[in-house]
């Protein structure tokens, strides 16, 4: 895209086209890691609110070493498979956030020192959407379980 008011010889000499470019190319990687960090927001607090729940549900615990009512065990076991699905789903989206980050930086670095980045950029750009992909999913496994766990009082 030409820019009116620069003229085409100097915005060639001094790279602004390319690097415009690269900009454009990166900007839809760049929403998307906004994408993901909200996602990851909300998978935080998730995790916090399971670690509160085990927290009071540990409380209940008999403080004399005897065995605790099995309720209270069961409670704590879904807890615990809860707080392993959503730790993966933010583990998962997390390397999800440096694979496309390193997607920006090589499209940069193939503009600067004029290689071709577009395999590199493919690969792990299809790596990011695997990954995003697995900790939607485990997020997803975390709910469900959430939701399995319920009990409300009918009386």
């Amino acid at each position: 895209m030409a820019l009116p008011w620069v003229r085409r010889d100097v915005a060639q000499d001094t790279g602004v086209i390319g690097v415009a470019g690269v900009i454009q190319l990166a900007v839809a990687p760049v929403f998307l890691l906004t994408a993901i960090a909200t996602l990851l927001g909300v998978m935080t607090n998730r995790l916090a609110r399971v670690i509160d729940r085990a927290r009071l549900v540990e409380s209940q615990m008999p403080q004399d070493g005897s065995l605790a009512p099995p309720h209270v065990m069961e409670q704590l076991n879904t807890l615990r498979r809860r707080a392993k699905h959503i730790n993966r789903a933010i583990t998962l989206c997390t390397a999800t956030a440096v694979l496309v980050c390193t997607v920006i930086v090589l499209l940069f670095l193939g503009a600067f020192l004029q290689f071709d980045s577009s395999r590199p950029v493919a690969l792990l750009f299809i790596l990011a959407m695997l990954s995003f992909l697995a900790g939607l999913l485990s997020l997803l496994k975390e709910i469900f379980i959430a939701t399995n766990a319920l009990r409300f009082r009918t009386t």
